[in-house]
């Protein structure tokens, strides 16, 4: 028998962000499109906790979204709109970082939890519509590392995760994120995409092949600096591409001027995550990384940019209940 709202108590979901590195393949002349190198993050995250309740109500940064995903959930398996979600703290929206597959997985996961009945990451994901084009933010909540997904078939499921990895312990990545600033999304979204013109074939190839001949092999050797290059010639591809609807190669100018610079200082894998404005730098050298941060937040001081530095997350979602005390991953 199912176990009820009263036997768990309370449920806290805490999902990753990630980082959206490129789409290998916009032609989709195989049958499946876009496809996705992502990395998730450790240190930026979406924490919910969900009690039961009289009413369906939430609290805290994105409570509205984390209502709306709560509203979907329960209305799709018919389960009873009464619980209490506050969230703790919530990725930023709409900046590349992944904040609404991993808050509408961490709003579900903890209702499924809380009802007694556990749900598959990807029959979840696929109820609320997220991964529609990337798979990376599903990956990351399922378990963490970097990861490359196949693309979106014909028919509804996600796309398939095709290769996960984990993120050298040594590597760091330098984010740049820009107060107030966002990416194309919702409405916007979709027409940016049906404005593109068509992505040739051949890059496309060329694209899977570095990805899969080059910077994957680079990962599994520890080498950053030839994994940085592969990374960067996805960005300046994909950018090149995007360019028309987003206003450059990279949406805001002044993270645009700072990835410029780091790409000065030796540092090959630098780039946009998603649709921005959010940048990052892949440094080998944790050490290094440190120096560059504080030159960055030296040169770019009083400006609208905030630079931190982050570890990459090789675990998926944790999950904890009254009924589990240790830390699950969630699967």
């Amino acid at each position: 028998m199912p176990l009820g709202v009263d036997d768990v108590g309370e449920v806290r979901v805490t999902a990753p962000a990630r980082l959206h590195l490129g789409f290998l393949d916009m032609n989709g002349g195989l049958g499946r499109r876009f496809g996705s190198l992502g990395l998730t993050l450790d240190g930026m995250a979406t924490t919910v906790r969900v009690r039961p309740s009289d009413r369906l109500r939430a609290a805290g940064p994105s409570a509205e979204r984390a209502l709306k995903a709560a509203r979907a959930v329960c209305d799709r398996f018919r389960w009873p709109a009464n619980a209490e979600l506050t969230v703790e703290e919530a990725i930023p929206e709409h900046v590349g970082l992944g904040s609404g597959t991993q808050m509408g997985l961490a709003v579900g996961t903890a209702l499924a939890q809380l009802h007694g009945r556990p749900l598959p990451v990807r029959k979840l994901a696929a109820e609320l519509e997220r991964g529609a084009r990337s798979g990376i933010g599903i990956g990351a909540f399922e378990n963490g590392g970097v990861i490359l997904d196949g693309g979106r078939g014909t028919g509804d499921e996600p796309p398939p995760i095709v290769a996960r990895l984990p993120f050298p312990e040594s590597w760091r990545v330098l984010l740049i994120l820009h107060r107030d600033g966002q990416g194309l999304h919702g409405t916007a979204e979709v027409q940016a995409f049906k404005a593109l013109p068509p992505f040739p074939a051949e890059r496309a190839g060329h694209l899977c092949r570095l990805m899969v001949m080059a910077a994957l092999p680079a990962l599994i050797d520890g080498d950053a600096d030839r994994f940085g290059r592969a990374v960067g010639e996805l960005q300046r591809t994909v950018g090149d591409h995007f360019a028309p609807v987003q206003g450059g190669r990279f949406t805001s100018p002044a993270v645009a001027d700072a990835l410029a610079w780091l790409e000065a200082e030796g540092i090959p894998g630098v780039g946009q995550s998603s649709w921005g404005p959010t940048g990052f730098a892949i440094v080998g050298d944790a050490r290094r990384a440190e120096a560059l941060l504080a030159e960055a937040r030296r040169r770019w001081a009083g400006s609208p940019l905030e630079f931190h530095l982050f570890r990459g997350r090789n675990d998926g979602a944790t999950l904890e209940s009254a009924l589990h005390r240790a830390t699950l991953r969630a699967s």
